[in-house]
């Protein structure tokens, strides 16, 4: 339901908001789903390498009462992927290592079952090693550090689930190989080499291979969701998730991230070309996945992605080439959906898909539609809130003409309501209509609002 209800959100802003600032309707968006009470988010947008939106909603600390800041420190996840698979690349640049080598060469556990995977094989999940970690586990050991001899010695007896390259299916555990591969040929701790590298080279001072126990300034406390109440999320050794999602960091230093990769001061432009053009399998289907990066589109324009997510946090970044947009979002509690708001706030510098717009004879449909005119008494019992979810209300209201309004969360502009019976309403700039519901004594009890074939219910407070 609430994934409707910000898409319908999104079409108001598309349809009549064009005088917003960019600031606005980016608020708008995120205060759909997060408020200053709960655990948060730090979303950062980007065009042409330079911040034009950059805040944090919500408490880094629910105990404390702290807000979380622009500069807070998050788990990332499993957009860690991206920071191994270049270190990889920059290895492979400095005549260190080939993608081509097969990895029996480095992890003499693969010697036998991994004499045909490669390094390219793990770097884009076509290896075939099951994805069976101590995180990813029932019943994991969550609290038990682990070096990355044993995360290998956990999976290593493990039968491929296909002979390379022949499909794609997604392992943390082939992303834990190409860890250790970097410890062997840098001679460094996986952490020490990221940092050394890529942290201290591009200036990511707010970031951090991933320890509990090092006191790390501005870092936000995780939380999870149980039965409708915020708890703290379960302890998880940052040993566990390893190369394949164990940095923190935050939006302003993921931001560097991009523009080093973008501006080729890590690696060869012909390098950072290979990391996210899609793979090919054995037979020649490609597929959404380069090195460390997710491939996708939003209307008629590419994306380059990751999500991350790990006990009590969720991230992901985007990036649109072709507008030079890039948005990370990274929130401190696995309880709501990041993906949705990082979508809906690109699709502000995208061309609008065609399934969300009219056709001009829809419109002019819609704009000629007869309507009718109801008692202001009847009116009057239609105004209030409507709870579509906690701390998410519409709002209905009559102007100084009578005149029945709409108002969407986090918006200032008014969508104004025409009868076409005294119950049922529709909305002339969008094809969306209200029923008004009753109870058995004639009360307005909730409304519910179809859009395109889409419905939504609110109950009024």
């Amino acid at each position: 339901m609430i994934n409707f209800f910000t898409r319908l959100t999104f079409l108001f802003i598309t349809y009549f908001g064009f005088s917003q600032s960019y600031e606005s309707k980016m608020d708008s968006i995120v205060a759909i789903s997060y408020n200053q009470n709960e655990p948060g988010i730090s979303i950062l947008v980007a065009k042409e390498g330079e911040s034009i939106y950059n805040k944090a909603f919500g408490k880094a600390n629910l105990e404390l009462n702290t807000p979380l800041q622009k500069s807070s420190v998050f788990q990332i996840g499993s957009i860690t992927k991206q920071f191994t698979a270049v270190s990889i690349l920059i290895l492979a640049e400095q005549g260190k290592l080939n993608i081509e080598d097969n990895i029996g060469k480095y992890i003499p556990e693969y010697a036998e079952i991994g004499k045909d995977i490669t390094i390219h094989h793990l770097l884009n999940h076509t290896s075939g090693i099951k994805n069976r970690t101590p995180v990813g586990d029932k019943g994991f050991i969550s609290r038990t550090d682990m070096s990355p001899t044993e995360l290998i010695a956990y999976f290593k007896d493990e039968p491929l689930e296909f002979k390379p390259g022949e499909n794609f299916k997604y392992s943390n555990a082939g992303y834990i190989v190409l860890g250790r591969i970097i410890e062997i040929i840098s001679d460094q701790s996986y952490g020490d080499y990221i940092e050394q590298s890529i942290f201290d080279k591009i200036g990511m001072a707010s970031s951090f291979y991933g320890s509990t126990k090092e006191i790390i300034k501005n870092r936000a406390s995780g939380y999870q969701m149980e039965k409708d109440s915020f708890t703290n999320a379960e302890y998880m050794s940052l040993t566990l998730p390893y190369s394949a999602g164990s940095i923190l960091s935050t939006v302003e230093d993921l931001l560097k991230w991009q523009n080093a990769l973008n501006s080729n001061v890590l690696l060869k432009q012909t390098s950072f070309k290979q990391a996210i053009k899609p793979s090919v399998l054995n037979n020649g289907k490609k597929i959404p996945y380069g090195y460390g990066f997710r491939l996708a589109k939003l209307g008629e324009s590419p994306i380059i992605a990751h999500t991350g997510s790990t006990k009590g946090f969720t991230s992901i970044t985007f990036f649109l080439p072709r507008e030079n947009i890039y948005i990370v979002a990274l929130t401190n509690c696995n309880c709501k959906n990041v993906n949705s708001i990082a979508k809906q706030v690109a699709q502000l510098f995208v061309t609008v898909p065609k399934a969300n717009k009219m056709s001009s004879d829809d419109q002019m449909a819609q704009q000629n539609r007869k309507s009718i005119d109801v008692p202001l008494e009847i009116l009057k019992k239609y105004v209030g809130t409507y709870e579509v979810k906690s701390n998410v209300n519409l709002t209905i209201g009559l102007d100084n003409t009578n005149q029945l309004y709409l108002l969407a969360p986090g918006q200032t502009k008014k969508v104004e309501l025409f009868a076409e019976t005294q119950n049922h309403f529709f909305i002339k700039i969008v094809n969306a209509e209200i029923t008004f519901n009753k109870n058995e004594v004639n009360n307005v009890i909730s409304l519910t609002m179809n859009q395109s074939g889409r419905k939504i219910s609110a109950k009024k407070n």
